[in-house]
């Protein structure tokens, strides 16, 4: 990826096998370009929770996530209550997170923006 393009307008490749698996230092690079977003699981995936007046706009953002996730084909994890969604996203074909996971964190981000 490259560094002078914004997360949130770069596009997603497929990444398989360990070698496309970030380092903790990348990772701890990148983190600051998703702010809210936060490490789970030992470091494995990144989560954070969306948080919306009532159950439409929830809904909304629900919709416009699977829209990108669906055109990014990386996919996160959802947890979908009637004011927050909770996001979780990990790249299961490299073992943890790759540029993929912070690309979409960042395109999710820009949805409610």
């Amino acid at each position: 990826m490259n560094d002078l393009i914004p997360l949130s307008q770069a596009h997603c490749i497929a990444r398989r096998g360990s070698e496309h698996r970030l380092s903790e230092a990348r990772v701890r690079e990148l983190l600051p370009e998703v702010p809210g977003w936060e490490l789970a699981e030992d470091g494995h995936a990144l989560t954070k929770t969306f948080r919306f007046d009532d159950y439409y706009r929830t809904m909304a953002f629900v919709n416009a996530l699977a829209f990108m996730a669906n055109r990014e084909d990386h996919h996160p994890d959802l947890g979908v209550h009637y004011d927050r969604c909770v996001v979780r996203y990990s790249t299961h074909d490299v073992g943890g997170l790759s540029e993929n996971d912070f690309i979409c964190a960042a395109k999710a981000d820009a949805l409610t923006g």
